[in-house]
């Protein structure tokens, strides 16, 4: 199993954009490796959609099918970003600091 005894949600959509969850006993086996493969490559088209954007948004003439794909796309990014954090949060080691006693569960 993964590292904390959970599954891994991989960064793709099974069918009916279901997620997809991965139970290894290793990090280093192939769809690990695959998956954060391509985490790095959703992150890094991420970043250059973003640079896209800033400069559609500063270009006043820009129409607005122009701006209608570039909302779809960044939706499409940020969900993608959104899966990948949620991935690798659930990965983190749980922390039992003791700054964090007392707070809501919600807020740990």
């Amino acid at each position: 199993m993964t590292p904390s005894n959970e599954l891994r949600l991989l960064p793709w959509s099974g069918p009916d954009d279901k997620p997809c969850y991965l139970s290894a006993d290793s990090t280093n086996g192939y769809l690990s490796r695959l998956a954060d493969n391509t985490e790095e490559i959703q992150l890094g088209l991420g970043a250059e959609l973003l640079a896209h954007a800033l400069d559609v948004l500063a270009d006043v003439d820009s129409d607005p099918e122009e701006l209608r794909l570039l909302a779809t796309d960044l939706t499409g990014a940020l969900r993608d970003a959104v899966r990948v954090a949620t991935s690798r949060g659930h990965r983190l080691p749980r922390s039992t600091h003791p700054a964090r006693e007392g707070l809501p569960v919600h807020i740990r």
